[in-house]
């Protein structure tokens, strides 16, 4: 279970809206990127995941139509630095708070990794929880014939569509 949580969290790293910020994430080039995952502290191999998307796909997700979004973000930051452009966010999920810092180096078109530092209010007694992630990702050509923009397939072979995740989330209300 905890394996799932921080795969669902480097999805949800991943696609953070930027539409608020006066500076924006490029959008990655079209087709399918294998997305590996590694976490700071665990010994065991690194998680990889696929994620089919298309022009329109990444800037929905960019957006507030992304499965983040201003009700659960209080701070959602894109600055451009000297080697690509980092994130600072302040969001509850589940009501717990976390403080995210991504930084993000590479081209978007073929190759890009993203280094996640955060902290988060644990379960136990509200102690804060310190987490390091590094993604590394990497365009594998198009989309396989059966996948559709926002297809992402987890570990284990388990698929799910971002949009549907969109269509969850108003569901809720």
């Amino acid at each position: 279970m905890r394996l799932f949580r921080l795969i669902a969290a480097t999805v949800v790293v991943t696609m953070l809206p930027h539409a608020a910020s006066a500076v924006d994430l490029p959008i990655r080039k079209a087709g399918l990127w294998e997305i590996r995952m590694t976490v700071a502290g665990v010994q065991t191999p690194p998680t990889a995941m696929q994620h089919c998307t298309d022009e329109t796909t990444d800037k929905e997700m960019a957006s507030g139509l992304g499965p983040m979004s201003a009700d659960m973000c209080s701070k959602n930051d894109v600055e451009k630095t000297a080697t690509g452009y980092a994130t600072n966010s302040v969001c509850t999920i589940a009501g717990k708070t976390s403080t995210t810092r991504a930084e993000f180096t590479g081209d978007f078109n073929s190759a890009y990794t993203v280094k996640v530092s955060s902290q988060s209010a644990g379960a136990a007694a509200g102690a804060p929880r310190d987490s390091t992630i590094s993604i590394d990702a990497k365009w594998m050509g198009a989309c396989k014939s059966d996948q559709k923009a926002g297809d992402i397939v987890m570990p284990g072979g388990m698929k799910m569509n971002i949009k549907d995740l969109q269509a969850l989330k108003g569901q809720k209300k």
